[in-house]
């Protein structure tokens, strides 16, 4: 059974930064590709990071790259999401799944987390 674990999430002011985990079981993680999606209020959800099974390659949206990292642990099974500069648009509820593809929203495991909540304000 997937399980996908997120946490870290949490109120912060614009500019800061914060680390999010996302600790998966149930399949061969080091199998596959992961990513890290988010989704606002009213908004559909996306693919904001991705990282290839071994963490040689490294995707992220426009609206992140420079300032958001993605890495990950093989040995633990654990995808992380480092984010730094802060923008109030970047609150939203975060999740991590498996992407089939970087463009598309279509995810190797239907069972979703229940997310970790980030919001940024003053």
């Amino acid at each position: 059974q997937v399980q996908l674990v997120e946490s870290g999430g949490g109120l912060v002011q614009p500019g800061g930064s914060l680390r999010l985990s996302c600790a998966a079981s149930g399949f061969t993680f080091s199998s596959y590709y992961m990513g890290w999606y988010r989704q606002a209020p009213g908004k559909e959800r996306e693919l904001v990071a991705r990282i290839s099974s071994a963490g040689v390659i490294r995707n992220y949206a426009d609206s992140v790259k420079g300032r958001f990292t993605i890495s990950r642990d093989n040995a633990n099974n654990t995808v992380y999401l480092q984010m730094n500069s802060l923008k109030p648009e970047d609150s939203a509820v975060y999740y991590c799944n498996a992407p089939k593809s970087w463009n598309g929203g279509s995810v190797f495991f239907d069972s979703w987390g229940r997310g970790t909540q980030i919001t940024v304000s003053s």
